[in-house]
């Protein structure tokens, strides 16, 4: 068989050194060898920048990995633990340290997550906060108590050994163990034994609290979740405020933050709930109701109460304001039969009764707070306290302003809590409004 090539096509092949061939609409084309380099170049340089870019994304890949899951808490890389402050734990090694989160191990509940005991490798026991999403608010979540914790050295509040990073498949928080358990614990749960939290080991209890409260203020912070079951404590009965993910820092030049209020229900600062007001006021209420459990060893909530007094805060201030302290004070703590017992749990009673005020003006500061309780543990009258017994105003900066203050509002308030007390209005008239402020207000979205 013969094939007779058009003069078109000869010259493309003898002359052009080209190639014959037809293009899509089916006529003929002369590929030549430039034509043809510039194709391979073309297909060749698109080639190898799509295998750049796989190679890049894999690398990239690698490194968050290696951030995420890969890393021990004594060894990470600057780039990876840098941003938190604190040791970036691998994964892996929190969950060998509580046995893949066994329910044997859990700790405790919480509105974030779940707390398991764990032991490191190291040997050091640890609690550790599993958050229960990987989502955007449980990241929010995660790093807001991270932020607050590296900033924050107290006695009186949890220590943070460390966290997995917030790329990780799971985000955990590691605490030290606190070995008692929570003051809920003690007071209200089943395995609870009468007296087994003597009126002395509460006061130290309330006065501990206290101190890490008025710390936490003096530093900015509000704390937004103060009740029994975030008070830790140690096998000598000392105190380790925990729980941080719903604070929130308090720039020293604002009146309020303006956000959706979050808490326990019992504990919640009835005007903040109202009003979206945010002040450190609000801990000082809640605060008031811990102080009422520990006279009482009653829940803050409790449906099988009478309507009126479902809320612990709402039985206390109608039994306080009647004179009635004695129906609210746990039995086993000898009351009756000890006057020393018996004028410390007046004094506390009347004391936690101006931290429920409705009105947060009418409230304590906590340092506020903190003094009067030191001085009913010393058991001496305002005049006799000592340097000694007391930190001075310079470090607490309202000593005996609680005292003072009781006495000016003589009119609502009585000389001891035995007396009946006239409840202070939750309403302002409006001859008596408050004074505006002349510090600016900041108002966020963000919780």
């Amino acid at each position: 068989m013969e094939v007779q090539l058009s003069d078109e096509c000869k010259k493309c092949m003898d002359h052009r050194r080209g190639q014959c061939q037809l293009d899509t609409q089916g006529n003929f084309c002369c590929l030549t060898v430039t034509d043809m380099s510039l194709a391979m170049k073309l297909g060749l340089g698109i080639g190898l920048s799509v295998l750049v870019i796989i190679i890049m994304l894999l690398i990239l890949w690698n490194w968050k990995s290696r951030c995420g899951v890969g890393l021990h808490s004594k060894a990470e890389p600057e780039s990876c633990s840098a941003f938190f402050g604190v040791p970036v734990f691998c994964y892996k090694d929190l969950e060998l340290a509580t046995k893949y989160f066994d329910r044997s191990r859990v700790l405790g509940h919480g509105g974030f997550g779940t707390v398991y005991y764990g032991k490191l490798k190291d040997g050091r026991e640890v609690a550790i906060k599993r958050l229960f999403e990987h989502n955007y608010r449980r990241v929010e979540q995660f790093m807001n108590e991270v932020k607050i914790l590296t900033r924050l050295r107290h006695t009186n509040l949890v220590s943070l050994y460390g966290c997995t990073s917030r790329h990780s498949h799971e985000l955990l928080l590691v605490y030290e163990f606190i070995s008692n358990g929570t003051v809920a614990s003690h007071l209200h749960d089943g395995s609870a034994r009468p007296g087994f939290l003597p009126w002395p080991i509460r006061m130290k209890i309330a006065i501990e609290t206290a101190t890490a409260l008025a710390y936490l203020h003096a530093s900015d912070i509000i704390h937004r979740d103060v009740k029994t079951n975030n008070i830790l404590l140690d096998n000598t009965f000392c105190v380790k405020v925990a729980d941080f993910g719903m604070s929130r820092l308090f720039p020293n030049d604002v009146t309020h933050v303006s956000t959706a209020p979050q808490g326990t229900p019992g504990y919640l600062d009835p005007e903040y709930h109202q009003f979206y007001h945010l002040t450190s006021k609000s801990d000082v209420y809640s605060f008031g109701v811990v102080l009422i459990e520990l006279i009482s060893s009653m829940p803050a909530l409790d449906m099988s109460r009478h309507k009126n007094e479902i809320s612990l805060a709402s039985l206390a201030t109608n039994k306080i304001s009647k004179g009635e302290v004695a129906e609210l004070v746990d039995p086993s703590l000898g009351f009756e039969s000890d006057s020393e017992v018996r004028r410390e749990v007046n004094l506390v009673a009347e004391l936690a009764f101006q931290c429920l005020q409705r009105d947060r003006d009418l409230r304590p500061s906590m340092d506020a707070v903190l003094e009067a309780l030191r001085i009913t543990q010393c058991g001496k009258d305002e005049g006799e306290v000592s340097h000694g017994d007391v930190h001075s105003a310079a470090d607490h900066g309202e000593e005996m302003k609680v005292l003072n203050d009781m006495k000016a509002k003589a009119s609502s308030s009585p000389t001891a809590v035995t007396d009946k007390w006239d409840s202070v209005s939750t309403t302002t008239p409006p001859s008596q409004s408050r004074p505006q402020s002349k510090n600016r207000i900041l108002y966020s979205t963000s919780l």
